[in-house]
């Protein structure tokens, strides 16, 4: 991951600029640069992956235009192939495509750049900036106003913090322009449903999930994968080990107590022939890390901060015991093809519009995680469920073949692999607890615990009214947003809802977001 930072005057000073942006060093640790441009200013903070010479280092600049961009544009050497001869280029990172797309194509480009990208460009001509993020929000970008009435753009919220008043989430799938939002693409509205059934969709599914797979096996730096023995992480491990042709480096982490899913990563990473590390935690380690990654992270959102938890807990380990700097993971799936509550959903146009919302949502949820665990220990992640061809495509099939029809969560998903080899169907078939639990069911539990000790009821319902918009509902849910009031004071709108359940479903209404607490939870998570 890298950091970028934009804003459109130069009132501010570069002594506020800098100790702003100090806040995210760990984003991109190997250089920095703040510069003027124009009326402008432009941060980048690097982390080499592309080109790890000096001459991948960002702003890149084109006859007075400069950009910074955090991101991978997938398919990058295909599109320089088409521009060289025509622009000058002087390294080997993906991002300097961006300034000659411009060029060719003004704000069409954006939908050419694919699904892992956040930017600020500044153009000569109107001496004003540009920003634009991917998608769905897979890297993240953040905007504000400054006391000078300029607009303020970050990778982080946490950069933002004491100079906007109000921070807010840049909108996926937009760019920004004169002080306005434009949308350039939206994957999840569907005005007419594939004509393709269950068999093709399967096909279509493996060949896009495959395509992406391979795309995002493109670095120059070493390159790992999380495995926690579920199927999304097995499937992208497994995908990637059949197309890279050799050992993959694997890791998993749980609870030193009951981990569930330790034993099923290790009998994936077995079978793929992987070299796995599987690291444990204890309940010390995660009350310990609680407060620093809730201020990582900018949510009070009880699902994302429990999940976090291991998350951010293993790639620690991963970033002190090894020379990676990608990791690929396996979010978005469950948001594509359901989890264990849209088992309820009442009808198939129930289904769909919630797939619809998480997905519209995700940035602020499991891709919010998972760039902050990730990236909060110096390394980029990859997510090649994200991919913009594999979503459309996904979102586009009737939802009567997605819901489930056959007693197995993600059926779709699941058959599309079916027969290949890629894993065995112990792992292709099990159901998988959220990975809150996965990683053992005590350390919610603990988090459970600690909260309770930490308020009396009385101190629990008088403190909880004092937050309108998200107001806890649980000691947990309280103690998380008063940490992160500790660090985002005033900006727990960035966070639209905790992420729970479909209330209005019968047998959703709980009051808890774990899947545990479901009537069809059945043997997940065993």
């Amino acid at each position: 991951m890298c950091t970028i930072l934009g804003a459109t005057g130069a009132q501010l000073t570069r002594q506020e600029l800098e100790a702003h942006f100090a806040a995210t060093h760990t984003r991109g640790p190997d250089d920095q640069a703040l510069v003027q441009v124009g009326s402008c200013w432009l941060g980048f903070q690097r982390l080499a992956i592309m080109d790890l010479s000096p001459r991948g280092m960002q702003p890149f600049s084109l006859e007075g235009d400069y950009v910074v961009c955090n991101g991978e544009i997938y398919g990058f050497r295909a599109l320089r192939r088409s521009l060289e001869g025509k622009y000058p280029f002087h390294s080997d990172s993906d991002c300097e495509v961006l300034l000659p797309l411009y060029r060719e194509y003004g704000r069409g480009m954006f939908s050419q750049l694919g699904s892992e990208f956040a930017l600020v460009l500044y153009d000569h001509r109107t001496d004003a900036l540009l920003a634009a993020r991917d998608p769905l929000g897979i890297r993240p970008l953040y905007y504000g106003t400054d006391r000078f009435g300029e607009t303020v753009f970050a990778s982080e919220p946490k950069d933002l913090v004491g100079l906007c008043q109000t921070i807010a989430p840049f909108p996926p799938g937009h760019y920004w322009e004169g002080g306005r939002f434009h949308r350039y693409i939206d994957l999840t509205t569907v005005t007419q449903f594939s004509p393709d059934d269950e068999e093709t969709a399967c096909r279509k599914i493996r060949d896009l999930l495959v395509r992406s797979v391979q795309a995002r096996l493109d670095a120059d730096a070493p390159l790992g994968f999380l495995l926690s023995g579920g199927l999304d992480s097995s499937l992208v491990c497994a995908i990637s080990a059949k197309l890279l042709g050799k050992p993959i480096r694997t890791f998993a982490i749980g609870m030193d107590t009951d981990p569930i899913d330790l034993k099923y990563a290790q009998q994936a990473a077995e079978y793929l022939g992987a070299d796995h590390t599987a690291f444990t935690m204890t309940r010390q380690e995660v009350l310990e890390a609680l407060p620093e990654v809730v201020a990582l992270l900018g949510t009070w959102d009880i699902t994302t901060i429990r999940a976090s938890l291991g998350m951010y807990l293993c790639c620690k380990k991963i970033r002190e015991a090894t020379d990676l700097r990608v990791l690929m993971t396996g979010e978005i799936s469950d948001e594509l093809f359901g989890y264990k509550y849209t088992d309820f959903a009442s009808s198939d146009e129930a289904f769909q519009g919630e797939a619809k919302k998480r997905v519209d949502e995700i940035h602020t949820y499991d891709v919010l995680r998972a760039d902050r665990c990730i990236a909060a220990n110096s390394m980029e992640g990859r997510v090649p469920f994200g991919d913009s061809d594999l979503v459309r495509y996904v979102m586009s099939i009737h939802p009567k073949w997605k819901r489930n029809r056959h007693g197995v969560g993600k059926y779709l998903l699941r058959k599309a692999f079916q027969g290949e080899g890629l894993l065995p169907d112990g792992i292709l078939w099990r159901e998988k607890a959220a990975f809150s639990d996965a990683v053992g069911h005590s350390m919610v539990d603990d988090l459970k615990a600690y909260a309770e000790a930490h308020y009396t009821d009385e101190e629990f319902q008088r403190r909880r009214l004092w937050y309108p918009h998200g107001t806890p509902f649980t000691k947990e849910s309280l103690l998380y947003r008063e940490i992160f009031e500790q660090h985002y004071p005033g900006q727990g709108g960035m966070i639209p809802a905790f992420w729970m359940p479909n209330p209005s479903w019968a047998g959703c209404a709980v009051d808890d977001p774990s899947a545990r607490v479901l009537s069809n939870y059945g043997a997940s998570g065993q």
